[in-house]
């Protein structure tokens, strides 16, 4: 039988006098809220599919906790005088969850290979540049992250995050997941995008 979690997370940025200042996303967001629903037993595959694999990865976890239910609010007032940012964020979980944070280092044309994550991972790119692809995009289109932004994974998508450059990439992963999930789940690579893309 499987088990199922939900975790929303919540986060609206306004800032007076000024365009908001965002990290690129790893998938379009129609709203300013994020509902993730995840099972958390392995999804099953058709007999013979090949699961794309890290290569060139060396991961070092760096801290896990486990976390009650979670119902956290913040919020930040504007104030027009100052010239200041309004800024709300919202997570809540339902059950307990696992945070992970962990730091990959990925040589030049490393890849993380194709996977999935039960929840939300907010990834900072430290050094060197990140592209990545989703599997939901017809086209494949790179992005492309630099060093000092980041990105987040919603949880749920199919993704692949390459080194393409000629230094080293290095990020620091903070991953939300319901509590006892793996939080990397190998996927297969997806017909949208070439071999070449592994």
């Amino acid at each position: 039988m499987r088990q199922a979690a939900s975790i929303t997370i919540s986060l609206l940025l306004v800032t007076c006098g000024g365009a908001p200042t965002a990290a690129p996303s790893a998938a379009p967001v129609a709203s300013p809220s994020v509902s993730v629903s995840v099972a958390t037993s392995r999804p099953s595959y058709a007999p013979g599919t090949v699961m794309s694999k890290p290569s060139g990865v060396t991961t070092v976890p760096i801290a896990k906790g486990r976390f009650a239910e979670i119902d956290a609010k913040a919020r930040t007032e504007a104030n027009p005088t100052t010239n200041t940012t309004l800024w709300q964020a919202q997570i809540s979980t339902r059950g307990a969850s696992d945070l992970e944070v962990l730091q990959n280092t990925i040589v030049p044309g490393g890849t993380f290979g194709w996977h999935s994550h039960p929840g939300p991972s907010f990834v900072i790119v430290k050094s060197g540049t990140a592209t990545f692809y989703l599997a939901n995009d017809p086209k494949c289109t790179p992005h492309v992250v630099e060093a000092g932004s980041g990105f987040v994974d919603q949880g749920g998508d199919v993704h692949v995050v390459r080194n393409e450059g000629a230094v080293d990439l290095v990020t620091i992963v903070a991953s939300l997941i319901p509590a006892g999930a793996t939080r990397r789940i190998d996927e297969a690579r997806p017909d949208t995008c070439p071999s070449s893309i592994p």
